[in-house]
């Protein structure tokens, strides 16, 4: 792959990566909620949901999603309610952290296949990133040039960038955390991310292609 065409690929996808969505949400939420150790998990879940999708897409699933309404309405109403699922179990909790002995606690009662699962989720759960690899990668890759090599690093590079990306919200998450130990503001939080998970839910059912 071409040198500058690599470097210019790079830049739209981190600035792509980097504007928060559902997945930066949720890797905030729970390295505040569990510490940014064990949101990892919730990072590599959303990391594999995007490389599933990337691979789909290059199968050329992507297109016949576009070519179906039937079937791009059915997916996006299901990845809609769970979102909104997500947003209003957020808003119902009473408390996100507790003091410092009892958040450890919680911390290990947290199933690490439970916060994979999750990322997993809600990274999967939005057909429009089908489309948009379909539509992305094409702009990158030289049809005269071996395509498989070429899809191995577009894919490796938006992974890497994603994990960094998506671990960089899941410290700010831990991060923060300090400021989240009284129940006023961890019910604060609690809200705006749930909130947050509805908007996006409900932008999401509400969407075009």
């Amino acid at each position: 792959m071409d040198t500058l065409t690599w470097l210019a690929y790079v830049g739209v996808i981190f600035t792509l990566i980097i504007f928060p969505g559902p997945v930066a949400l949720l890797c905030t939420s729970h390295g505040l909620k569990y510490g940014r150790y064990r949101a990892t998990a919730t990072v590599l879940g959303g990391v594999l949901a995007s490389l599933v999708l990337m691979t789909v897409s290059s199968l050329g699933l992507g297109a016949v999603l576009a070519a179906s309404e039937s079937a791009f309405y059915i997916l996006k109403m299901l990845g809609g309610a769970y979102l909104i699922y997500l947003g209003i179990k957020a808003w119902k909790e009473a408390s996100m952290l507790s003091p410092q002995a009892d958040e450890n606690a919680s911390q290990d009662d947290m199933p690490i296949a439970k916060l994979f699962r999750r990322g997993f989720t809600v990274g999967i759960s939005n057909p429009k990133d089908l489309l948009f690899f379909a539509a992305l990668f094409p702009n990158f890759i030289d049809v005269n040039a071996p395509q498989l090599v070429q899809f191995v690093i577009l894919a490796l590079t938006w992974l890497v960038i994603d994990v960094a990306l998506m671990s960089t919200y899941a410290r700010i998450g831990s991060g923060i955390s300090r400021w989240f130990r009284s129940p006023q503001r961890a019910k604060l939080f609690h809200r705006t991310t749930g909130g947050l998970f509805m908007v996006a839910g409900g932008s999401l059912m509400a969407s075009q292609r």
